[in-house]
């Protein structure tokens, strides 16, 4: 070797030396996205996906059409002042849904959790008790959450008639079974070190809850439950239109007048709401940083 090569480590004949870089995952990687192609292209053929029509020039020409009726938005005080009652029924009926959802949830995701369980400390005879009682909490959020909440409004429509009451219980019904697994899964994958030591002590399973298991989890069970109170406020459309009341209810109204100016006000007040339910989730994942 040259004088010139040993002070130079990075000498051309060491690079040249040097082997080739390559991805060891590039032919699974490969394998995986044409077998996921494979099985995808049936399905789009079965469920008639033509993105081509939607480029047509009749197609565009009908699009433009409708778009063109939103606007300009309608900005009638009277309209607005049925917006801003509406908007408020929405609120409230969103809130009290996921209320209702999460004194569902909470003691089923609870009895889904096996960090809390003793049995997991060491042998014994109650360990079948929690496994049938997991079980059994499982199942129930499965039809909690197996039924639309579409289904559960029409059902309670006809039981407490129209207004915002068969809208509050279809949500909590629904989204209990949704919110039920989801903080169960989220207690499952955190860390549990901190409850085992705690239980391990001596300390019962509602002070481990608090000061093992919550700590590490509480963000993101604040994100998510904020989160599924937003596509509750979202799904106050759909059960607008079977009578729910709220917001879904008021644009039922417009688009059967045909009257596209208070579609697009309603719609741009989804929007606000929207914008603020992910500007509150920040602020709480914010403070409990």
């Amino acid at each position: 070797m040259s004088r010139n090569a040993a002070a130079n480590p990075f000498a051309p004949e060491d690079r040249a030396a040097a082997p080739p870089l390559r991805d060891p995952a590039a032919l699974p990687r490969l394998g995986w996205t044409l077998a996921a192609l494979t099985v995808l292209w049936p399905l789009l053929q079965l469920a008639r996906f033509d993105p081509a029509a939607l480029f047509e020039s009749g197609n565009l020409a009908a699009m433009g059409h409708f778009v063109g009726g939103f606007l300009p938005p309608e900005t009638a005080p009277e309209f607005l002042a049925l917006l801003g009652k509406a908007t408020l029924e929405t609120l409230a009926m969103a809130t009290a849904g996921i209320a209702l959802a999460v004194l569902l949830a909470v003691p089923l995701g609870l009895t889904l959790t096996r960090s809390l369980s003793v049995s997991r400390l060491g042998p014994g005879r109650g360990g079948w008790v929690g496994q049938v009682l997991r079980s059994l909490a499982r199942g129930l959020l499965a039809v909690l959450r197996g039924v639309p909440e579409l289904v559960w409004a029409l059902l309670f429509v006809r039981v407490f008639g129209l207004g915002a009451a068969a809208g509050v219980l279809a949500l909590g019904i629904t989204y209990g079974g949704m919110l039920g697994k989801v903080y169960g899964e989220i207690l499952e994958s955190s860390d549990d070190r901190p409850t085992r030591s705690l239980l391990e002590a001596g300390s019962g399973r509602l002070a481990a809850l608090f000061y093992g298991l919550l700590p590490n989890a509480a963000r993101e069970l604040v994100s998510y439950t904020v989160y599924r109170w937003e596509c509750a406020v979202r799904a106050s459309v759909v059960m607008g239109f079977v009578g729910a009341g709220g917001l879904g209810q008021l644009m039922d109204q417009s688009m059967k007048m045909l009257n596209g100016g208070e579609a697009a006000t309603i719609l741009a007040t989804f929007l606000v709401l929207v914008l603020a339910a992910d500007g509150l989730s920040e602020s709480l994942r914010r403070r409990m940083a």
